[in-house]
């Protein structure tokens, strides 16, 4: 089961396309990972599949209901978010700032209790929430969108502005949710590093358009070990790799090689000096994940 999906989702601001044909599915369970340049659309994508944008073409499926005027708030009900700055009134406590929530929700006063003991802020009670710090608040705020216990959770940047610690405590009380409570959990985000310790799948996009969707693994399976060649005279050497049934592509001046064993790549180099031809340089790489990213989102996107 997904508990999204989206079909040639779009939207159009004037001439812009600022989404376009959008395909995402995301598996139940799982931590999804959105990622994207600033920019890109992940804001945009988020908000119309909570109902909060229209979309100019397309359809958005949450779990397993088509999001639309008659059923948005049925589906809502089972989804918590947190899209942008978090919201709150500072005179108030966090007690009292979920009170008004879960007033407005009608879900059991239990819950408040419980979620400030989850994103562990049942120490504050008696603290206004205009003293909170940036971490305080966003937790606040991911506390608000877990007071109905759904099982779907939005959350679109939720380290934005955090500091390193921050951000760890953050992360883990992230990655603990599907297991604890069974939720699926969609976490939108420009950085790469932070998305790899968290999710177990992962959507790319680049202005507006998915350019990967797939398993983490998948993406980690790009960065596989590679030999990179470069000889005297490429061309020629086209030709005797050919002859070795050794499979290569080109790259920036060097012939691109899977990994070979160390008595193989010392018969394929004998070969090619036999062949009067000249190793310049032969060097074991891997592409890091940054250096994928940057290729599936170009390479003047902002990190």
């Amino acid at each position: 089961m997904n508990m999204i999906e989206t079909h040639d989702l779009c939207k159009q601001y004037g001439t812009t396309l600022r989404v376009s044909h959008l395909n995402l599915s995301v598996p139940e369970g799982s931590i999804y990972g959105f990622l994207g340049p600033n920019g890109a659309g992940k804001s945009t994508t988020l908000k119309m599949i909570l109902g909060l944008v229209r979309p100019t073409a397309g359809d958005i499926q949450v779990l397993e209901k088509t999001m639309n005027n008659a059923n948005r708030l049925a589906v809502l009900r089972q989804v918590g978010s947190l899209i942008e700055s978090p919201s709150y009134y500072g005179h108030l406590t966090g007690e009292e700032n979920l009170r008004i929530v879960q007033t407005l929700r009608g879900v059991p006063e239990r819950n408040i209790r419980e979620v400030l003991q989850i994103v562990r802020l049942d120490g504050q009670f008696g603290k206004k929430v205009a003293h909170y710090s940036l971490g305080m608040k966003q937790r606040l705020a991911l506390a608000t969108a877990l007071l109905g216990y759904p099982k779907l959770l939005i959350l679109d940047e939720p380290t934005n502005g955090l500091d390193p610690a921050g951000i760890q405590e953050m992360r883990e009380l992230i990655c603990k949710l599907p297991g604890q409570f069974g939720m699926t959990v969609v976490v939108s985000s420009h950085l790469l590093s932070e998305i790899d310790q968290m999710a177990d799948h992962v959507a790319i996009i680049r202005e507006g358009e998915l350019v990967f969707q797939d398993t983490l693994e998948a993406l980690h399976s790009r960065s596989r070990h590679h030999l990179a060649l470069r000889t005297t005279n490429n061309a020629i050497a086209h030709h005797l790799l050919a002859e070795k049934s050794v499979p290569f592509q080109e790259e920036e001046g060097y012939l691109i090689l899977p990994i070979l064993s160390d008595e193989i790549t010392a018969q394929l180099t004998h070969f090619l000096m036999k062949n009067h031809l000249g190793v310049i340089r032969l060097e074991e790489r891997q592409k890091s994940l940054e250096d994928i990213f940057l290729e599936l989102t170009g390479k003047a996107a902002s990190l």
